[in-house]
């Protein structure tokens, strides 16, 4: 397995996985490929990052800017994050996870937010303490990781490329 960062030619592809991806999802509203679509229109894909192997994708993870009652003071979101069916549960997300942070890291990054299974992401070092809220979700599942300063408190609103408002209809 490759992990490298998305090129133009791979957009069609990456569409086309997260849609497979999120297909047999029950939590899932697809529409995780339309907020993808978005993220890169607004420029608010900051990092992109696939995973290959013998040609072809099979996984993907991206990261966009986050606000925490209102300031993003560093503070990036992760998601959607996609491996092909089949090749799930094997180590593909954690390694484009890992990646990824890292290079928050190297970024200067403050910290990462997402929402998502605390016993998921918690192996990744993500932790839920009730300090950011989202909406009307269960705090458990609104979880960070801190680079740097201390641990933000408040409500978390991702890019607008993964907001309902920002997503197309119909």
């Amino acid at each position: 397995m490759h992990i490298r960062e998305e090129a133009p030619a791979d957009v069609d592809a990456i569409h086309a996985l997260t849609q497979a991806a999120f297909a047999p999802m029950d939590f899932s509203d697809k529409t995780e490929g339309a907020a993808l679509k978005a993220l890169r229109a607004r420029g608010e894909l900051t990092i992109s990052l696939v995973a290959e192997e013998a040609g072809a994708l099979i996984g993907h993870v991206a990261f966009s800017p986050v606000a925490i009652d209102g300031v993003h003071d560093g503070w990036y979101g992760l998601g959607p994050i996609s491996v092909r069916p089949g090749r799930q549960r094997n180590g593909v997300g954690k390694a484009l996870i890992a990646r990824g942070l890292g290079m928050l890291r190297d970024l200067g990054a403050s910290g990462c937010a997402l929402i998502g299974n605390p016993r998921i992401y918690s192996r990744a070092g993500f932790v839920s303490d009730g300090r950011l809220s989202y909406r009307n979700l269960p705090s458990e599942y609104v979880q960070r990781i801190v680079f740097r300063g201390p641990p933000p408190s408040g409500a978390l609103r991702f890019a607008s490329g993964l907001e309902d408002d920002a997503l197309p209809t119909g």
